[in-house]
């Protein structure tokens, strides 16, 4: 027995610890999981598709998105807007799927705000040093703009703790399989099955031995 009820799950980590591919893998194996598609005004990187990477919009059509309280969270991020579209999340949720949001920390702190049964996680690269390196191999920003996310790596570790639960990428595989443990065990915390223990509960009470 599990909740039926579907679980917003915030995964954050640092740019460059991999989380993008892990959710990547959690979507196309799992398929009562679902990734929303948050939307920025950042430009799109080499290989990114409209709609399925991220939502692109103007600077312009996102405040006038976050005005309209179109989002379920929003941040501004290294000089870019990233959000959560509300009408997605809300859908999903009440269908009992599961949905995933890869956000920064600012945002995950509103999800848990909003909504608090939400599960956070956060990843963590095995270290500083191999954090550097696979921004490195990316290849697609300037030295200058790496420097910016170590040091936005350095603030954001502050508020780790606020996390349910952290795992480390050093391995994707293994990775992978910590933080789908997770979700699972997730769906058998006792707040998400309150009906069936009431339902336990009156049977014990009703129930009248021969």
């Amino acid at each position: 027995m599990k909740s039926n009820k579907g679980i917003l799950i915030v995964v954050s980590g640092f740019a460059g610890t991999g989380k993008g591919t892990l959710m990547k893998l959690l979507v196309e194996r799992n398929e009562n999981l679902k990734l929303s598609v948050s939307m920025t005004t950042r430009s799109p990187r080499p290989g990114e598709e409209e709609g399925v990477s991220y939502f692109f919009v103007t600077r312009e059509e996102f405040e006038k998105n976050i005005q309209e309280n179109g989002f379920v969270e929003h941040a501004e991020y290294v000089g870019n807007y990233y959000g959560t579209p509300r009408s997605y999340v809300e859908k999903q949720l009440a269908e009992g799927n599961d949905v995933v949001l890869e956000i920064e920390i600012q945002g995950a702190m509103k999800i848990k705000r909003d909504y608090p049964d939400a599960l956070l996680v956060y990843v963590l690269p095995p270290s500083v040093e191999e954090l550097h390196h696979r921004l490195l191999a990316r290849g697609t920003e300037e030295p200058e703009v790496i420097e910016r996310r170590l040091k936005r790596a350095a603030e954001e570790s502050e508020g780790i703790e606020s996390y349910d639960y952290v795992v480390v990428n050093d391995d994707l595989e293994t990775c992978y399989e910590e933080l789908l443990g997770v979700i699972r065990s997730a769906h058998f915390a006792a707040f998400r099955n309150e009906e069936f223990i009431r339902k336990i509960r009156k049977e014990l009470s009703d129930y009248t031995f021969d």
